[in-house]
């Protein structure tokens, strides 16, 4: 006899509002004039973005098990990810929104003067807020899913739109495509492997959901191999998403071909719910199994830190020499995997939300160096830079200087916050080549700094434009919150400490 599914649509909320929002902007895709179809899709993204915070936050001391017939989990931890991905959307939402980012390059663009017109007034890009809330529901759900096959959902729901989104300046620049079809066929592969990893692991355990998985582990009542094969497969799925090595090959293409603010979104939003997922499944489903997967997982931590932080320095162009600081970035958060204990998972909670913030700043800033043709990514014409626009090139080296830890930065503390929890797990081989590989980013980093302010300007280089309101509060936020959690770090420490808990 069949039941009816028992659902707590308060606990639900926010996803559902997210969602709801991007229906409603499809609507709005489908019936409403070019004319104000813009300003409609950005109140209606806001709005939903406000609204679903306001719900999480009204319920943030719920915690279950059950809200969705125990597929998803409502604890201490979900709720932050989904906080952190909400705020971080936000603010990527009023960087999307200034259509000058979209509207470059398009005296390039073959075609009509109709067609060149439109697409420099950007009114053609108002599809990209409805999939952006797609995306960021399908992020709000990667951490919080409880059994595989809700997990596979979340992580195809977050990964369809922006294989689209990469690909939004196609019409302007081939790069755009070459990442939007390197995402999207490396992304099916990778989730290809993910489900292939998941049907090992039911195999092993005859359960789909992360504690039942646990549960087998500790009885030892599987085949062993089922197990090894599932855990191997189900984290190339994971460590794609992360950027980690050797999964990480998209990452820069990607990063360097689709527009800005879709590439600053990508970095932060996506790093946030793919290693919230990450850290439930390891901390979750297999802890238990840990002899068999830390040194694997250490391996690819290494390797990633290594790679990330030795590659940017060869990087000529600044989107990849942020995607390569990204994929080193990724390295740093795995240590707080490895840590397998509370402390890891308060560091990690705080430093996405130092990562995220600082990245969302720096690729704003990015989207405002240009030129007659539109925007300007090649470092060498970012020389003398500091002496032309010195309030841009201040706030683009503080975030610089956040990546690299610092002190005085959100990156400092969220570095010693991951190393320590590393330390006190008896990881120090980790924290030895990390430390080693912030030494290495920061000699990149500082870098760029002599070029923007001890380097003079030629008649090549770029200058900087005005940013709109919008743009200019999305950078403002970033740089504020990355020196107040450098100076004050307890504000999200203390918060991040009290949300560190997952239920099994």
């Amino acid at each position: 006899m069949l039941t009816a599914p028992v659902l707590n649509y308060s606990l639900l909320a926010p996803i559902l509002v997210i969602l709801g929002g991007a229906l409603l902007g499809v609507l709005v895709e489908a019936f409403l004039s070019r004319a104000i179809r813009a300003s409609v899709q950005l109140t209606i993204s806001l709005g939903s973005l406000i609204l679903a915070f306001a719900q999480l936050w009204r319920t943030h001391s719920q915690t279950s098990l059950t809200a969705a017939v125990n597929s998803v989990t409502i604890d201490g931890a979900s709720v932050f990810f989904q906080g952190i991905i909400l705020v971080l959307a936000f603010i990527a939402v009023l960087l999307i929104a200034d259509q000058d980012n979209f509207a470059a390059q398009a005296s390039a663009v073959p075609g009509s003067e109709e067609e060149r017109a439109a697409i420099q007034s950007g009114k053609q890009q108002t599809e990209i807020f409805p999939l952006t809330l797609f995306a960021v529901a399908g992020m709000m759900l990667f951490p919080m899913a409880n059994d595989l096959i809700t997990l596979f959902v979340a992580l195809e729901v977050l990964s369809l739109p922006l294989y689209l989104m990469a690909g939004l300046s196609r019409r302007r620049r081939l790069l755009s495509q070459e990442a939007a079809l390197k995402y999207f066929l490396l992304g099916a592969f990778s989730s290809a492997f993910f489900l292939f990893g998941a049907a090992f692991l039911y195999g092993y355990s005859n359960s789909l959901t992360l504690s039942g998985i646990s549960a087998a582990i500790t009885g030892g009542s599987g085949n062993d191999i089922f197990l090894l094969i599932g855990i191997s497969f189900l984290s190339v799925g994971l460590l794609f998403k992360v950027g980690a090595v050797p999964f990480h090959s998209w990452t820069p293409d990607v990063y360097q071909g689709a527009p800005t603010p879709i590439t600053g979104f990508m970095a932060a939003c996506t790093k946030v719910a793919a290693f919230g997922a990450t850290l439930r499944i390891f901390y979750v489903g297999l802890a238990a199994a840990q002899w068999q997967w830390k040194p694997i997982i250490t391996a690819i931590a290494i390797l990633t830190m290594a790679v990330g932080a030795i590659a940017a320095i060869a990087q000529r162009d600044v989107k990849r020499a942020l995607a390569f600081s990204s994929i080193a970035h990724a390295g740093f958060l795995l240590t707080g995997v490895l840590a397998l204990n509370k402390a890891g998972l308060s560091a990690s909670l705080f430093y996405l939300v130092a990562y995220g913030f600082t990245t969302l700043g720096a690729f704003g800033i990015v989207t405002l160096v240009r030129d007659s043709t539109g925007e300007v990514t090649d470092l060498n014409r970012w020389a003398g830079l500091g002496k032309k626009s010195p309030l841009i090139s201040a706030m683009f080296v503080l975030f610089l200087l956040s990546f690299a830890g610092i002190p005085m930065t959100s990156g400092f503390i969220g570095k010693f916050s991951l190393f320590n929890a590393a330390y006190e797990s008896g990881n120090i081989n980790v924290v030895i080549v990390g430390v080693l590989s912030s030494a290495v980013a920061a000699f990149f980093y500082l870098r760029i700094v002599v070029l923007l302010y001890f380097t003079e300007p030629t008649s090549d280089t770029v200058t900087v434009v005005i940013p709109s309101i919008l743009t200019r509060a999305a950078i403002t936020v970033c740089a504020v919150v990355t020196i107040v959690l450098g100076i004050y770090p307890s504000l999200v420490l203390n918060m991040a400490d009290t949300f560190a808990s997952f239920l099994q």
